[in-house]
């Protein structure tokens, strides 16, 4: 065993404030084996890690930088197509409008034609009927004076071209006497 004594000549002979150099030794040793085991194998294995992980990082923002230029390339070509679509939609409208207003100016043109053409239409049917209706008064007012010129006279007229020259001098009186009142009448107005 050892003494007592022994034990108090060596801690005697120890200063507490320097370290063992034998523990010294040991720890620089143990420290010198750590350092190389994490410098060769974990600090790859950490430097693999975040190497992999800033390509995954830096992959991530290429193609969110690529999705976002398809994205605004989208988006300008759907704006395009959109200002596109609304001019096509634009000029289809002005189009229907010049036919709209062709087809109601051809249809006003047919329609004031045929009001013109429906007008001339009863004026001549109108002066026709005039014409047939004078003619048949005519006729009529003369056999009617030359009845009532016989019967005035006495004599039967009976003579064709007689009661013709009658008839026609009668007319020929009233035509005048229409005329003067026309006259009469316009010069009124």
């Amino acid at each position: 065993m050892i003494s007592a004594s022994l034990i108090q000549a060596a801690e005697g002979d120890a200063n507490p404030l320097l370290p063992n150099p034998w523990e010294a030794l040991v720890v620089v040793l143990g420290f010198l084996v750590l350092f190389y085991v994490v410098q060769k194998w974990i600090v790859p294995a950490f430097e693999k890690s975040y190497q992999a992980r800033t390509e995954a990082i830096e992959g991530g923002l290429n193609e969110a930088e690529k999705a976002k230029a398809e994205a605004e390339a989208m988006k300008a070509e759907y704006e395009k197509n959109l200002g596109d679509a609304r001019a096509e939609a634009s000029r289809m409208r002005e189009e229907a409008r010049a036919e709209g207003a062709q087809i109601v100016a051809e249809h006003k043109e047919k329609a004031a034609a045929e009001a013109a053409r429906i007008t001339e239409q009863a004026q001549q049917q109108i002066a026709a009927e005039r014409a047939s209706a004078a003619h048949s008064l005519k006729a009529e007012v003369g056999s009617l004076a030359t009845q009532l010129a016989s019967r005035i006279v006495g004599e039967a007229l009976e003579d064709d071209t007689r009661s013709q020259r009658v008839v026609d001098r009668f007319l020929a009186d009233l035509d005048a006497d229409q005329a003067a009142q026309a006259g009469q009448t316009g010069a009124a107005q």
